[in-house]
């Protein structure tokens, strides 16, 4: 009979139904790390959403066969040691293909229209003040017309074009980053800096990944261009970017994402205090009918690995 611990079942809002086949099941809200290696002595499956399990962990954990991650990116999870010791690890795959992308123009829109500056100006009185019917103290720029940079042409990103061919904006897909040859449909990485009035990233963090945009890329993009991410906290870096804002390198950003979840108190992206730069709490994924999805998606992967065919296998 399977054993099965799910780690952190506080970050899904959803009906997760009992897997089809005899186990014993075992949940707790949330894990720390020190918690990880005394939840799971005796699991044989373990549900992760964000808690890491790394090798030190899954080194004295002889019970476990399986992981199944309750998200898609997977760094929280050292694959390379669930290889070596034949774990089979599943993930969770096209389930926010509509939510996230909404995220996406959400930020996009409420940035290149300076919504929440103008937002503010009503707030502390100046459209009352003015002379005429409308008031003009920030720039509107339309998505019409303009060029979208996404990096990452994965479901998400593709999706995301698809809604800004729709604007009428034109699309450019990234090239991988140092790639001289550059396949048929994408463009050169540094020609999508140079050339795109928003970027966005769609891409999974890992060691080719992390800190894809630093100093150097911001300098390369237009005074005027955003920046959107709703992948993952460490592909940019964040003191980078709180320079690139401060300096006017770039027009504005829209995060979902940190590079540390939870912040700690003092962050100083949390503390800054610009009309600019949009930061929500990680929740770009996490519409009703998305979150049901992947609930229902983990424990069809539980229950196909159960069935001797995983499903959405990593390793």
């Amino acid at each position: 009979m399977e054993n099965i611990v799910f780690l952190d079942s506080d970050t899904i809002v959803a009906n997760l139904r009992s897997p089809a086949f005899a186990h014993q099941w075992e949940s707790y809200p949330a894990t720390d790390a020190e918690q990880v290696v005394a939840r799971l002595q005796d699991a044989t499956i373990a549900i992760t959403n964000k808690v890491p399990l790394r090798r030190e962990m899954l080194e004295r954990l002889p019970k476990l066969k399986m992981i199944a991650i309750a998200a898609t990116g997977t760094d929280n999870v050292d694959i390379e040691c669930c290889r070596e010791r034949g774990v089979t690890v599943s993930n969770i795959r096209n389930y926010s293909v509509h939510t996230v992308p909404e995220h996406v123009f959400m930020l996009m829109l409420a940035l290149r229209r300076n919504l929440l500056a103008f937002h503010a100006d009503v707030r502390n009185g100046e459209w009352q003040k003015a002379t005429q019917f409308c008031l003009f103290t920030h720039t509107v720029r339309d998505l019409y017309g303009s060029t979208l940079g996404i990096m990452g042409n994965g479901a998400i990103g593709r999706a995301v074009a698809e809604i800004a061919r729709t604007f009428g904006m034109k699309v450019l897909v990234a090239e991988h980053k140092g790639v001289v040859q550059v396949r048929p449909g994408y463009t050169a990485f540094d020609t999508v800096l140079q050339e795109s009035d928003v970027i966005t990233l769609h891409l999974p963090l890992n060691e080719q990944t992390r800190h894809l945009i630093g100093g150097a890329e911001f300098e390369r993009m237009q005074a005027h261009a955003l920046l959107i991410n709703t992948a993952r906290g460490g592909l940019v870096d964040e003191m980078a970017l709180l320079e690139a804002l401060k300096s006017g390198s770039i027009a504005g950003a829209g995060f979902d994402v940190l590079d540390k979840e939870p912040p700690t108190a003092g962050h100083p992206l949390l503390d800054l205090d610009m009309p600019n730069f949009i930061l929500t709490p990680h929740i770009a994924w996490s519409g009703s009918a998305a979150m049901q999805t992947l609930a229902n998606q983990l424990i069809a992967n539980i229950e196909a690995y159960a069935a001797g065919a995983p499903h959405n296998r990593v390793v």
